[in-house]
């Protein structure tokens, strides 16, 4: 799935991205370390990996957020 970078912060490496659709979805630090990235600044595109968040809502947790290459 892809998304653009929204907010980043660098001392506890979590943030959040928008979905194509306007939506907001926060990340933690294990997600952003599992994808290699050093830095990520907002309005970058990403790809990101999400799974549904337990209880059988629509909530989702990101798993995975790394740079979108073409």
């Amino acid at each position: 799935m892809q998304a653009t970078a929204y907010t980043y912060d660098s001392e506890t490496r979590s943030g959040s991205v928008l979905l194509d659709d306007g939506t907001p979805v926060s990340f933690e630090a294990p997600a952003f370390d599992a994808g290699g990235l050093r830095l990520l600044r907002p309005g970058q595109r990403v790809r990101i990996e999400v799974e549904a968040d337990g209880d059988g809502g629509e909530a989702r947790r990101i798993t995975l957020v790394t740079l979108q290459t073409f």
